[in-house]
């Protein structure tokens, strides 16, 4: 999951054109995260698109037009697990919440995200 927020992360800070997509593939140096091989980030990005976390064009790793995907922008769920998830703090917080419970899914993260937020706002609005 780390690596998941990272790539998350990443392809938001990527520029790309105005109704347009920009190719990727687990090799830019964009995209590269510490401690996690091309293989590794390979198989993430595809897993962001099966999520649908991004508009993605297909994943067409090895095929005739190269290896790569057309990345768009991330979409509303994107969004809304990575807003979930940006704080180092919510996200080390929400990491243990999930180690504790002994698993989690990438919808417990997002809803153990928002709970810590949702606890933190109250705190802050006095309710």
């Amino acid at each position: 999951m780390d690596l998941i927020r990272e790539l998350m992360l990443k392809l938001e800070a990527l520029p790309v054109p105005p109704a347009g997509s920009r190719v990727i593939d687990s090799s830019d140096v964009a995209l590269q995260v510490d401690g996690y091989t091309i293989e590794q980030i390979d198989y993430h990005l595809s897993l962001l698109e099966q999520a649908r976390f991004i508009h993605a064009g297909g994943l067409d790793f090895g095929m005739q037009f190269g290896p790569g995907m057309g990345f768009r922008s991330l979409t509303w769920a994107g969004h809304d697990f990575l807003d979930s998830v940006r704080s180092p703090d919510v996200w080390d917080r929400t990491k243990q919440a999930a180690s504790a419970a002994g698993g989690f899914t990438v919808d417990l993260l997002v809803f153990a995200a928002k709970g810590y937020l949702e606890n933190k706002i109250k705190g802050l609005i006095g309710g």
